[in-house]
């Protein structure tokens, strides 16, 4: 029988610096999360298997001197790329938020339509040409294969980013997506509608916001639910009476999966 509180590996180190908000998301979830330094999980890929959930905060990694994400993928595909069929097939989870988004895409995690980690999609600078930090509104794949984000309503959260522009190669390859039920999350205007700018605050293909893996297992996306764990996080708190913080429910579900919980 799995654990109530199923144990979360959250990444550290080298220019993360969101890893502590989302291992506080991961705790008032209901799991265990330990942030681990991404030495150690280079050092010692075996660390993973003694997790349920594997967790890729924001950040900028490695100065994203490369690219955003770019060094870290290229780190973990070469130490930690074999054991994650592995990891995932048996149950595991992973998600990645913002720089963590970045790194799944570019080290083939996400969508890995083929199954074989090979980049498919990226992400890009925003077609601002300017770094976003501002609160958007999106709307998830509730009723879809994704875990993360199993029957969720339309949500409002924070981005913070400068290469946050979703390109799938082009409409084609977009459409495949999303026919297969792997875009997870796309920005939507705040009356649910069509979005513009600064709606989508990067000019995303399609408004994708995240995507998921065909196992729904893998999540990834750039805006960031572990701001906004209280109501008080919400720049609007006091005219609009927010009395929780939304972005919770993402992790309660992501904790309910890796704990063998039913989903809504």
């Amino acid at each position: 029988m799995r654990s109530a509180r199923p144990r979360v590996c959250v990444v550290t180190g080298y220019g993360i610096n969101a890893d502590e908000e989302l291992a506080l998301a991961f705790e008032r979830a209901g799991g265990r999360a330990e942030r681990v330094h991404v030495r150690d999980l280079i050092d010692t890929p075996g660390l993973v298997a003694r997790y349920r959930i594997l967790a890729f905060p924001g950040g900028f990694s490695f100065g994203d001197h490369l690219g955003s994400g770019k060094v870290f993928a290229t780190l973990f595909n070469r130490s930690l790329g074999a054991a994650m069929p592995g990891f995932v097939k048996a149950g595991g989870l992973v998600i990645g938020i913002c720089n963590g988004f970045q790194v799944l895409v570019k080290a083939g995690l996400l969508p890995n339509e083929a199954g074989v980690s090979r980049q498919e999609v990226s992400l890009i600078h925003n077609l601002s040409g300017r770094f976003e930090d501002r609160w958007v509104r999106v709307r998830f794949q509730s009723a879809g294969r994704c875990a993360w984000t199993r029957g969720l309503a339309d949500m409002e959260m924070p981005v913070r980013h400068g290469e946050g522009r979703f390109v799938a190669g082009s409409p084609h390859a977009l459409a495949c997506l999303a026919a297969r039920g792997l875009v997870a999350a796309r920005y939507v205007a705040r009356d649910g509608g069509e979005p513009s700018y600064p709606e989508d605050p990067n000019g995303s293909d399609g408004h994708v916001a995240g995507i998921c893996d065909p196992t729904g297992r893998v999540f990834g996306l750039m805006p960031h639910p572990e701001a906004f764990l209280h109501g008080e996080n919400h720049p609007e708190w006091t005219a609009r009476e927010v009395t929780t913080g939304d972005g919770l429910r993402l992790f309660v579900n992501g904790v309910r999966a890796a704990s063998g919980t039913p989903l809504p």
